[in-house]
């Protein structure tokens, strides 16, 4: 597999000791998948977090988008003195902070300051234990992120003055594939790329895509974590550096009435030696058992799971006919109405999950993908018939339509509770709960739009 360069603990010490690097990221990724944490002087860096790491509030696991802090959380709240949490650094995470030169970025879990145990409810967490889980059946999984994002030239501060109306989308009709509209936003989006093969990320390409300034940069697969670990800093760099161009991007599931921007993840499953698990050629599709059962498992626990796919209230605003975003809880071959469609054959034969929104947060839904197709491999359970049309006119299950719908099927699941932990499906339960507090009690453009004068 190619590799782009990655910086070492002893590039890293030398760097800081000459002046070239000054800044060491330490930082977690939270609920809302963003990076939070702390910028730690190089040299403190490197005499003191080092060896003893950093803390920061167990809050950051506790609040909503807007950072209040809210109640109803096991792990964090007033009655427990909102104590803090340790950062424990995972050096294989190190690499150059993308688009800032003198700064390096280390990426880390969360454990308790008491008992030393992993903060189970934080993302990265959540994942482990499901990748843990593959290797207790000697499997090593692997994905891809697709995220897409719509890019304005209008800076951040002038959306945010404006109430993120009236913005001007970096192109003005649909470039999808466009070579020629690519070129529109190639300086941003050629930046972006070079930061990130500079930060250690495999880039493979970008192009456009349908909705107005909306584009997509593609990175190469790699084991879970990893590309998780990656998602989160390239979403995160590629607003800091459209930032710094006086530009803005979004990773809203829908921003506006047309297209919206998803976040398709493929993922595939192999053995500890590199061994293929998915392909069979003697078997219908060229299928192996154990994909089959994959396949199964996803789908089966899809409509209980569709929370950690679809987060946020905008998220379902994405699921509507004949959008290229699925409706229906389906497979098919390559087959792009479907909520998952395979594709590849052989060493390429993989799942793609086209439920999630660029909004979702990348290691809670590999883990739900995870836990799904592991849930289906135990239980060996049986694969439906592909869908071969169209799975929006099909008479099948659907995904859930609003996050109240996706908030309830939650709840109610012990399937979720037994495959992710009692702990996990309450946390973020209590978070859909926060968001639909939050959106129910707003009152919206729209109301006003339609009631201050005709009614």
């Amino acid at each position: 597999m190619p590799r782009s360069p990655r910086l070492t603990l002893d590039a890293l010490r030398t760097e800081i000791e000459d002046g070239t690097i000054d800044t060491v990221i330490v930082a977690f990724t939270d609920m809302q998948g963003r990076l939070q944490g702390k910028r730690l002087h190089g040299h403190y860096f490197l005499e003191k977090a080092l060896e003893h790491g950093t803390e920061g509030c167990s809050y950051l696991l506790a609040v909503d988008v807007e950072m209040n802090t809210v109640d109803g959380y096991a792990i964090s709240s007033w009655e427990r003195g909102y104590g803090d949490m340790l950062f424990d650094l995972d050096l294989t995470t190190l690499r150059r902070t993308p688009g800032a030169r003198h700064s390096a970025t280390i990426q880390c879990d969360l454990s308790w300051t008491e008992s030393g145990g992993p903060v189970r409810p934080s993302p990265r967490a959540v994942l482990r234990e499901q990748v843990e889980r593959a290797a207790e059946r000697g499997l090593v999984p692997y994905c891809a992120t697709e995220l897409e994002l719509v890019v304005f030239e209008d800076s951040y501060d002038a959306a945010w003055d404006r109430g993120y109306t009236g913005m001007t989308p970096a192109n003005r009709y649909n470039v999808d594939y466009s070579i020629l509209g690519g070129d529109r936003v190639e300086p941003l989006l050629r930046e972006i790329r070079n930061e990130m093969y500079a930060a250690g990320v495999v880039v493979e390409s970008a192009k456009g895509e349908c909705n107005l300034g909306q584009h997509e940069i593609g990175f190469l697969f790699d084991e879970v974590v990893p590309t998780c670990d990656n998602h989160v800093v390239y979403r995160n760099a590629a607003k800091e550096i459209a930032a710094r161009r006086g530009q803005s991007i979004t990773f809203m599931a829908k921003y506006d009435e047309r297209e919206g921007s998803s976040c398709h993840i493929h993922l595939s499953l192999r053995g500890e030696d590199g061994s293929l698990s998915f392909a069979d050629e003697s078997r219908p599709y060229g299928h192996s058992e154990l994909f089959d059962h994959l396949l199964a498992g996803v789908l089966a626990t899809m409509r209980d799971l569709t929370y950690f796919y679809a987060p946020n209230i905008n998220s379902y605003k994405r699921f509507q006919a004949g959008s290229f975003a699925p409706t229906a809880v389906a497979w098919g071959r390559d087959n792009r109405t479907c909520a998952l469609r395979v594709v590849g054959h052989g060493s390429s034969l993989r799942v793609e999950n086209r439920v999630p929104g660029g909004d979702v947060n990348p290691y809670l839904a590999v883990a739900a993908m995870l836990a799904g197709g592991l849930h289906g491999i135990a239980e060996r359970l049986p694969l439906p018939d592909p869908v071969t049309g169209s799975a929006y006119a099909a008479e099948l299950e659907r995904l859930p339509a609003t996050l109240r719908e996706a908030r309830d099927l939650l709840a109610a699941s012990g399937l979720a509770r037994e495959l992710l932990g009692q702990d996990v499906v309450e946390h973020y339960v209590r978070a859909a709960d926060v968001e639909l507090a939050a959106f129910e009690s707003a009152v919206t453009d729209w109301e006003r739009r339609r009631g201050f004068e005709r009614l």
